[in-house]
C-alpha cells in the first residue's frame, strides 16, 4: 500500500469516526439539556401556579373564579409544549364537590395518598406532579383536613420530542457543511506530505539502485534528506548509520564463493607435490579472478642463516620490479623479532601466465598493497611466512578475506613443500644408502637384473663380487659407532677408487658390499677384486683417540653365465665364496674352481631338502618378538618369526626364506607357522595384535587366501587383532594382483603393514596404493639415527609423512635405552628390537617392562 493512500484512508477512517462519536455526543448532550429544561421548566410552573393559586385563596375566591381559573390554567397550555392541569383531591371534592378534570392515574394517585411530589421522564415528555398539602391557613376553608394532607396536585407535563428533532436537524446541516470543508483539507494535507515523502524515497531509491555490488556499496554517497517529520528524518539517520556499518561488513559474493572454492582445491595430491610450484601459480590465477593480486610469495628457512624465498608473479615482471619486492619482503622478515638475524636469501621467481599483463610496481606501490603474514617458528616443511601484493587491501572487509587465505596457504604450502621435500628425500634414500651415498640393495637387485638382459642379448660376461669387512664388529665394539661409520664412509671410497669406471659398488647392508663388474671376463674380475683387497689393506682411520685402525676385506666372487644364470644364484654363489675366503684366513679373494660351483650348489640343493623336510615333518617353530608401545611402555604386539628345528639347532629365516620361495613351497611355510604362531599365543594368553610376514610371491598360489582366511578363522582370533606385514624381499610384477588381495584382507578387518620402510622404492607404490596401518622402518636408519644426522633425517620424514596420511609408525632395531628415549621424543608409536626383547618361542609376562 502506498503511504499516501493510507495517510488518506487512515484520515478518512478518523475523520469518519469523529465526526460520528461528535455527532453521538452532542445528540446525547442536547437531549439531556433539553430535558433538564424541560424539568425545570415543570417545576417553575407548578410553583408559580400553585403561588398564583394561593394567593387567590387567600383572598377568599368563588367558586365561579376558582372553576375560571383551573379552565384558565388548563387551556393556557395550548398549542405550546407545557401543558398545566390542577386536580383536586378528595377532600375538596368532599366539601365542594367534583369539577371537570382528566382521570386520576396511578402517580397521581400516589402523589395524593403520600404528599410527595413526583418527576416521570419518558421519551416524548417531562411529567412533574406537584401535590398541594394544606397547612394551618387553609383549615379555614377546608374544615375536613388536617395540615400536611394533599388538597390537590399541579400536573405539568412538558415535551421535548419536538426539541430534540429540531436540534438534531440543526446538526446535521452544521456537519454537512464541516464534512466536505475537511475532506478537501485532509486531502490536501495528504498529497503535500505524500509529495514530501515521495520525493525523498525515490532520490534515495535511485541512488540504491546503482549499487550492484560490494563496491558500488563503497561509492554510495547518500545525501542528508529533509523528510519534514522527526520520525521520518530519525529514520533516515539510521539508515545512514546502517550504512556505513554494512560498507564496513559487506563481503562480496564472489569473494565468499572464491574463497569455499580455494578451499576445495586444498586437497593434496601426488601431481601437486610434484609439481608444487606449478600449483602455487595456479592459485595465483585463480585469485586474480576475484582480487587483483600481482604476487604471491612464500619463504622457507632452509637453516639458521639461509631462506628460501619463492616469489610466483602473475605476468611478465621487470628486473626493478622484482628488486623492489625482495628488498620489501627482507625488510619485513627483519621486523620480525625471530627472525631479525636473518641472513642470506636464494631467491627463485615464477610467472604464472606469461601471456599476462607486464607488472611495474613503485616502491610506494609495493608498501602500500603488500600483506604479509609470518609465524614466530618455522612451520611443516619449513614455511616461516607468506604474502600478496594486491590492489584492494584497503577494503577492510577484503583484508580479511586476504589475511584469512594466506593463513589458509601457510599451512597448505608448507605442506606440500614438506611432502614434495620429504618424498625427495624418501625417494633418494629409497635408492642410495644414506651413510656411504652408495646405491642400495634394492638398487642392487634391480640393476643386477639388468644387467643380466643386456649380457643374454650382448652375448658377454659380467662380474659379482661380495665384499665383508673383517672384524668389522670390534671397531664398533671398541670405538663407538660414530668411527664405525666413518671407517665405513672412507671404506666405501677407498673401494670405490678400486673399480673400473663404469663399476657400481652397492652397500649391501652392514659392513656388506657388493660390486656388479659389467662386461667382465673371470680373469679381470680377479684382478678388480685383487685391487680392491690391497687398497683395503691401504685404508687407516685414525680415532679422535689417536687410534690407528687398520682393517682386511673377505671377497667372493661370481661370473654370469660360468656360475649362475640368476642373480639370486650368483649372489648366493658369491656369498658362499665370501664366507670360503673367511674360512680360509680372511683378508683373501675367493676365487672358485670348477669343484667349487658343484660343491656351492650342492649345498643349496641340500639346504632346499632340508626345506621340503622340515614343512613335511613339520619342525617349522614360531617365534615371537615383543613390539612395544613407546608411549605407555607396554608390550602391545608380537611379530610372528620362523626357525628350522634341525637336531637342536634354530636356523633362522634369512637362511631358508629365500630357497623357500625359490622352490615354491613359500606358502605352505607361511601357513604353517601363521597356523602355530596363533595357537601358540592364544595359549600363552596374548591379547594384542599379532604381525605376520606376508610374501607377495605366495600370492600366485590360489588357494593361499583360502587357507589364509581358515586357518584364522579356526583360530578364533579376531582379524582385527591380525597385522599382515608386506616385504620387498621380490619384485612384485603384478601390483594389481596384490592390491585386490590386500583390499579383500582389509574388508575382512585385517591390518596391513610395509616391513622395511624405505629399503626400496615399491615401498612407496605400496603406500600409494595400498589401505596400509603401520610404517615399519628400515632398522638400519634406527640403529644409526643417534650419530648419524641423514639417518635422523629419514626417520624424521618418514614420520612426517606417516603423520600426514594418518599412519602408526614402528622403528625396528631398537638396541638401547637411548634410541628408545629419542624414539619417545620423535613421538614414534612402537618400537621393536633386543633391547625390547629377542625372539623367542614364548611371550614375556604381562607385567613386564624394558630395562631402564
Amino acid at each position: 500500500m502506498r503511504i499516501n493512500s493510507f495517510i488518506l484512508a487512515t484520515s478518512a477512517v478518523v475523520a469518519a469516526l469523529f465526526f460520528g462519536g461528535a455527532y453521538w455526543s452532542l445528540d446525547r448532550v442536547f437531549d439531556n439539556i433539553v430535558r433538564t429544561n424541560a424539568a425545570r421548566a415543570s417545576d417553575a410552573a407548578t410553583r408559580i401556579t400553585f403561588a398564583s393559586m394561593y394567593q387567590l385563596m387567600s383572598q377568599g375566591w368563588s367558586r365561579k373564579q376558582a372553576d375560571d381559573f383551573l379552565r384558565e390554567m388548563a387551556g393556557s397550555g395550548a398549542g405550546s409544549s407545557m401543558q398545566v392541569q390542577i386536580y383536586r383531591g378528595q377532600p375538596v371534592v368532599d366539601l365542594y364537590g367534583e369539577i371537570a378534570q382528566p382521570p386520576i392515574d396511578a402517580p397521581l394517585a400516589e402523589a395524593l395518598r403520600s404528599g410527595r411530589a413526583a418527576r416521570i421522564d419518558s421519551k416524548e415528555e417531562a411529567r412533574h406532579i406537584y401535590p398541594l398539602l394544606a397547612d394551618e391557613r387553609c383549615l379555614k376553608c377546608h374544615t375536613n383536613v388536617q395540615p400536611g394532607v394533599a388538597l390537590g396536585a399541579i400536573e405539568v407535563r412538558q415535551e421535548y420530542a419536538g426539541l430534540l428533532a429540531d436540534a438534531r436537524h440543526e446538526l446535521l446541516l452544521a456537519f454537512a457543511l464541516l464534512v466536505p470543508l475537511a475532506a478537501v483539507l485532509a486531502g490536501a494535507a495528504v498529497w503535500w506530505v505524500g509529495r514530501r515523502i515521495e520525493g525523498a524515497v525515490e532520490s534515495l531509491q535511485q541512488e540504491f539502485d546503482q549499487v550492484g555490488a560490494v563496491g558500488d556499496l563503497k561509492a554510495l554517497a547518500v545525501t542528508e534528506r529533509d523528510f519534514v517529520f522527526v520520525e521520518l528524518n530519525r529514520i533516515d539517520q539510521a539508515l545512514r548509520a546502517l550504512l556505513d556499518k554494512v560498507r564496513g561488513i559487506a563481503v562480496d559474493k564472489d569473494i565468499l564463493s572464491f574463497e569455499i572454492g580455494l578451499l576445495e582445491k586444498f586437497v593434496i595430491t601426488a601431481d601437486v607435490v610434484r609439481d608444487w610450484r606449478e600449483y602455487v601459480s595456479r592459485l595465483l590465477i585463480d585469485i586474480n579472478t576475484i582480487l587483483p593480486a600481482h604476487t604471491l610469495f612464500s619463504i622457507f628457512k632452509i637453516d639458521d642463516e639461509m631462506f628460501d624465498l619463492e616469489v610466483f608473479w602473475y605476468g611478465p615482471v621487470s628486473s626493478d620490479t622484482k628488486r623492489r619486492m625482495e628488498h620489501y619482503i627482507h625488510e619485513e622478515l627483519m621486523r620480525t623479532a625471530t627472525f631479525s638475524d636473518c641472513g642470506s636469501f636464494a631467491v627463485h621467481h615464477h610467472v604464472a601466465n606469461s601471456d599476462g599483463p607486464v607488472v611495474e610496481l613503485s616502491d610506494a606501490e609495493v608498501s602500500l598493497r603488500a600483506k604479509s603474514f609470518f609465524v614466530d617458528k618455522p612451520k611443516i616443511g619449513g614455511i616461516v611466512g607468506i604474502g600478496v601484493h594486491a590492489g584492494v587491501l584497503d577494503d577492510e572487509t577484503r583484508y580479511l578475506v586476504v589475511e584469512s587465505v594466506l593463513s589458509t596457504l601457510l599451512n597448505v604450502v608448507g605442506s606440500v613443500k614438506a611432502i614434495y621435500k620429504y618424498t625427495r628425500d624418501l625417494e633418494y634414500y629409497a635408492t642410495r644408502d644414506p651413510l656411504t651415498d652408495l646405491f642400495n640393495q634394492r638398487v642392487f637387485w634391480e640393476l643386477s637384473s639388468y644387467e643380466i638382459g643386456r649380457a643374454q642379448r650382448n652375448g658377454y660376461s659380467f662380474g659379482l663380487l661380495l665384499i665383508d669387512l673383517d672384524n668389522f664388529k670390534l671397531v664398533n665394539d671398541n670405538h663407538g659407532h660414530t668411527v664405525g661409520d666413518t671407517y665405513l664412509q672412507r671404506f666405501a671410497r677407498q673401494v670405490q677408487g678400486a673399480l673400473r669406471d663404469g663399476d657400481i659398488l652397492v652397500r649391501y647392508g652392514g659392513d656388506e658390499f657388493v660390486a656388479v663388474l659389467p662386461e667382465a671376463t673371470q680373469e679381470s674380475v680377479v684382478v678388480v677384486a685383487q685391487r680392491v683387497r690391497s687398497a683395503v689393506e691401504q685404508l687407516e682411520v685414525i680415532t679422535p683417540e689417536g687410534v690407528r685402525l687398520r682393517g682386511t676385506a673377505s671377497i667372493g666372487m661370481a661370473v654370469y653365465p660360468d656360475h649362475a644364470d640368476s642373480t639370486k644364484d650368483l649372489l648366493m654363489f658369491a656369498d658362499n665364496m665370501m664366507y670360503r675366503a673367511k674360512a680360509a684366513g680372511k683378508d683373501q679373494v675367493a676365487i672358485p674352481t670348477p669343484d667349487d660351483v658343484v660343491e656351492i650348489f650342492r649345498d643349496i640343493s641340500q639346504k632346499s631338502l632340508m626345506v621340503v623336510e622340515a614343512i613335511e615333518n613339520q619342525r617349522i617353530v614360531p617365534y615371537f618378538q615383543p613390539i612395544l608401545d613407546v608411549a605407555t611402555r607396554q608390550v602391545v604386539a608380537y611379530e610372528v618369526l620362523s626357525r628350522i628345528d634341525l637336531q637342536g639347532e634354530m636356523i633362522r629365516a634369512d637362511e631358508f626364506v629365500e630357497i623357500a620361495e625359490k622352490i615354491g613351497v613359500i606358502h605352505r611355510l607361511d601357513m604353517l607357522v601363521l597356523e602355530r604362531a596363533l595357537h601358540s599365543l592364544t595359549q600363552q594368553g596374548h591379547d594384542g595384535e599379532i604381525f605376520v610376514n606376508l610374501s607377495p610371491r605366495a600370492l600366485v598360489f590360489s588357494e593361499f587366501a583360502r587357507d589364509l582366511r581358515r586357518i584364522i578363522a579356526a583360530s578364533g582370533v579376531e582379524p582385527d587383532r591380525i597385522v599382515f606385514e608386506i616385504t620387498e624381499r621380490d619384485t612384485v610384477k603384478n601390483l594389481a594382483l596384490l592390491e585386490r588381495f590386500l583390499i579383500d584382507l582389509k574388508a575382512d578387518g585385517f591390518k596391513l603393514a610395509i616391513d622395511d620402510f624405505g629399503s626400496g622404492f615399491s615401498s612407496f607404490h605400496y603406500l600409494r596404493r595400498f589401505p596400509i596401518d603401520y610404517l615399519k622402518i628400515e632398522g638400519d636408519f634406527i640403529a644409526n639415527m643417534l650419530v648419524n644426522n641423514k639417518d635422523r633425517t629419514f626417520v624424521t620424514s618418514i614420520r612426517s609423512l606417516a603423520r600426514e596420511m594418518g599412519i602408526a609408525v614402528v622403528a625396528e632395531y631398537v638396541e638401547s635405552p637411548d634410541v628408545l628415549r629419542e624414539l619417545e621424543r620423535m613421538e614414534i608409536h612402537r618400537a621393536q628390537g633386543y633391547y625390547i626383547g629377542r625372539p623367542a618361542p614364548v611371550i614375556l609376562p604381562r607385567d613386564w617392562l624394558p630395562p631402564a
